[in-house]
């Protein structure tokens, strides 16, 4: 590793300001990113998560991270691209071209107009992919087959096997060529919530082939010991069952990490709510500041709220939106209408009134 490439735990370190509570992930993606920056061959990461469990924020945080430092910046191009645009483009048979095209575009925007073909191809060769909703790129919906889905990883797949790949870049005369790139030193990240896959995957261990294999434990709740089934997804999924959900084994064979995100618990929501700096709260205080109002919440409301969307595990951190919504709506409307002294103080009572009704 050159003396200038930060370390996993730099890159870690930076995540973390915005992602709560997905360590395994986070340290997964900062190993990658290291490698790469750093020149080193790096393997494909497939993130499965919740929505709203903090995937695309993963990549944000690295994107944010990579743009801060210009010596990183010259370094690597990074591009978020939707699954579904790479599925339009698949029927247009350009998604393969449509990759490399961003990239390219993304490392003029780095490096300037005026940079040269040799640079703008080094950075292109050497990019950073993140497909999100992969899963939206599924060979199969139900029993019919999804052939844009079908063509997309293939496309995918062609890019990610590689190849070298004809790209048309733009001439000094004003005209066109058409290059040859080597993309075996671009690194993919895809992320993709793969709802269902949870449920099938208990129904395998429960009532299908694998049945009786999730066993009961003794546990011990208010001093009472009884015996509880405790499934997670992290012990028991199989390459089998993202097969079944529509990933060929072609496509999830060149992702050398599968890593699961958790559920985000109430200690991991509230950090969000409280401390991401586009959270709703801090949002909402933005929207009072322009009356001349502080917004404050007693730590009690801001913990009642953040246990309330932690009772809707499959929104993540899109539970704290909808659950403040539902506290500040009134407020908002009528801004100055409670405040005392330019501040306005929410307390549990207001809290607990505002979601039972």
């Amino acid at each position: 590793m050159t003396s200038s490439a930060p370390s996993p735990q730099d890159i870690a370190s930076a995540i973390e300001r915005q992602v709560f509570g997905q360590s395994p992930a986070v340290r997964e993606i900062a190993v990658a990113i290291s490698k790469r920056l750093s020149g080193l061959s790096s393997g494909n990461v497939l993130l499965i998560g919740p929505s709203g469990s903090g995937k695309t924020t993963v990549m944000r945080a690295v994107e944010s991270f990579i743009a801060a430092d210009p010596a990183l910046a010259e370094r690597s191009a990074l591009v978020r691209v939707h699954a579904n645009i790479l599925a339009q483009e698949a029927d247009r048979g350009t998604p393969g071209e449509g990759l490399l095209h961003r990239l390219l575009e993304r490392s003029r925007e780095l490096i300037g107009p005026d940079a040269s073909r040799e640079a703008l191809l080094e950075r292109v060769a050497h990019g950073i992919v993140f497909v999100d909703e992969i899963d939206k790129i599924r060979a199969r919906v139900g029993d019919q087959a999804n052939i844009i889905g079908i063509r997309a990883q293939e496309a995918l797949l062609t890019v990610m096997e590689n190849e070298r790949l004809p790209l048309e870049i733009a001439t000094a005369a004003g005209g066109t060529e058409r290059v040859w790139l080597d993309t075996r030193g671009i690194l993919f990240v895809a992320a993709g919530a793969f709802e269902g896959l949870y449920d099938a995957v208990y129904d395998r261990v429960t009532v299908g082939q694998d049945r009786g294999s999730l066993k009961p434990v003794t546990v011990m709740e208010e001093g009472q010991v009884h015996e509880a089934t405790s499934f997670s997804l992290r012990d028991w999924l199989r390459s089998r069952d993202l097969f079944d959900y529509g990933m060929s084994p072609q496509f999830l064979s060149r992702f050398d990490a599968v890593v699961l995100l958790e559920d985000l618990g109430e200690d991991e929501l509230l950090k969000i709510f409280l401390g991401s700096p586009d959270s709703a709260l801090h949002e909402a205080k933005d929207f009072f500041s322009r009356f001349g109002i502080d917004l404050v919440l007693s730590p009690q409301a801001a913990r009642t709220i953040a246990r309330c969307a932690a009772q809707q595990p499959r929104l993540g951190a899109r539970a704290l939106k909808e659950v403040f919504r539902r506290v500040i709506r009134d407020y908002e409307f009528a801004p100055t209408q409670r405040a005392v002294d330019g501040v306005l103080l929410i307390d549990q009572a207001e809290v607990d009134q505002a979601l039972d009704s």
